[in-house]
């Protein structure tokens, strides 16, 4: 299988073949950070398997050995690298999929470092749109 994704602008384009090794709901303190999100969800993939098919990515050093890149125009995250944990593996960060919905997460990770609130998140009231008044 192959799914296709990009960042926010449009400037950065990438493609994955094969299928996900994992995919998951990360909320370590990094990604959160790097994100400005309560946590991040990612799509592991042997880093063979990981092709940019248009523009290029920007990389940041976030924490020693873990590489994150984005688009160098608008910021959106797109990948992470980190060759100590996690060898031969590129993770993308599955809501950038042009179909998020083909990759569910199966797990969350990390959670020793997960927002207080966000254990209990799945009960909060739900609005399609915005909440009227």
């Amino acid at each position: 299988m192959t799914y296709e994704g990009g960042c926010h602008c449009g400037a950065v384009r990438y493609e994955v073949a094969g299928e996900p090794q994992h995919v998951a709901l990360c909320h370590c303190s990094d990604c959160r950070k790097s994100a400005g999100a309560p946590m991040v969800a990612w799509a592991a993939f042997a880093e063979d398997e990981f092709k940019l098919v248009q523009g290029e990515l920007t990389t940041f050093n976030s924490s020693g050995t873990a590489l994150r890149g984005f688009c160098p125009k608008c910021g959106t995250g797109i990948s992470y690298r980190n060759a100590e944990y996690l060898p031969g593996i590129v993770d993308i960060q599955s809501a950038t999929l042009d179909d998020p919905d083909a990759l569910p997460a199966g797990c969350h990770i990390q959670t020793a470092e997960r927002i207080g609130w966000m254990a209990e998140a799945h009960n909060l009231p739900e609005f399609e749109r915005f909440p009227e008044g």
